[in-house]
């Protein structure tokens, strides 16, 4: 009798717990269409659809920006893409495509500390490569109740506040290097930089002053002294170490010129000389590409300016 009223108090703790449980979700995701709509509302926008990929469960909006081309993407295949993204509550903004760069596979989205809501919606909405689509993501399939971040979210940017909902634009990259030459080309206009030339390969240089020694003469049995500096095309500087202090490279040890990355190579051995000042804007299929240095973003482009002081054969 002990044992059969036992059992009948567990089905019943069973079936409130499932109640409650079924409450909780249901509350939540009221309260992010709630939250959707309200911000569609505010901020004008139009041409969203609702996600009903697999029965209308997932409470995502979206708006197709470019519909992309290929085969449609499979959780297993590795792609590259951009994107910005802002808390609703207007606290969180990153915006800087060149740091906001993902490269891995499609299924590992979520590794990476990306919302589940953008993999599912990469598979199921914007399907190819070559795609860009803006997308509301409800707060249960971005980062829940706990959110994201580290800090207090009465500092702007430094964490997404728990029950956000998210809005993302996304671009999937198909052909890195005319996505690259088309980032080089905006930043140039951005800035007013003129006078640069593009070599078959990709690479932008403009040679500001001319040296005094002969172009060619720089080779792999060179040694050259040179003050420079590193950065990515948002301005962040990562390498400062010889803007001042001019650094050597000799041949026979990694720091030499063969050492070097492709588009800076190309740039110093064809295009300057003992006395040269120059300016190179690389694609980042002649930088660091998808294996950078730490402080580098995987596919950044970058500029470097050189001022050579010295060379020796």
């Amino acid at each position: 009798m002990k044992q059969k009223i036992f059992t009948i108090l567990l089905i019943a703790a069973a079936g409130l717990s499932a109640c409650k449980k079924d409450t909780v979700d249901q509350n939540i995701k009221e309260y992010d269409e709630t939250q959707i709509q309200n911000y569609i509302a505010a901020n004008s926008l139009t041409g969203f659809n609702r996600d009903t990929v697999g029965g209308d469960t997932t409470g995502m909006y979206y708006k197709i920006i470019n519909g992309g081309t290929g085969a449609p993407l499979e959780y297993s295949d590795k792609i590259s893409f951009v994107y910005t993204l802002k808390s609703f509550d207007g606290k969180y903004t990153s915006s800087d495509t060149i740091l906001n760069h993902f490269n891995e596979y499609v299924g590992h989205i979520e590794q990476a500390n990306l919302p589940k809501g953008l993999q599912i919606a990469i598979h199921n909405l914007l399907k190819y490569r070559d795609g860009s689509m803006r997308l509301l993501i409800p707060s249960r399939l971005a980062y829940g109740q706990r959110g994201f971040g580290t800090g207090s979210i009465s500092n702007a940017n430094s964490r997404i506040a728990g029950n956000q909902s998210l809005d993302y634009y996304i671009h999937v990259i198909n052909d890195q290097q005319v996505y690259d030459d088309l980032v080089i080309r905006n930043y140039m206009t951005a800035n007013n930089l003129t006078g640069y030339t593009k070599t078959a390969s990709g690479l932008y240089y403009k040679v500001i002053t001319p040296g005094t020694g002969n172009v060619g003469e720089i080779g792999p049995l060179s040694t050259v002294t040179t003050t420079y500096t590193g950065a990515l095309l948002n301005g962040t500087f990562f390498d400062k170490s010889a803007e001042t202090t001019a650094a050597t490279f000799s041949p026979g040890s990694l720091n030499g010129i063969e050492g070097l990355v492709p588009g800076v190579r190309e740039g110093l051995k064809g295009h300057a000389a003992k006395g040269t000042s120059i300016s190179l804007i690389l694609p980042s299929t002649l930088g660091y590409a998808s294996s950078p240095p730490t402080g580098i973003p995987v596919f950044a482009p970058t500029r470097f300016e050189f001022q050579i002081t010295d060379v020796t054969n």
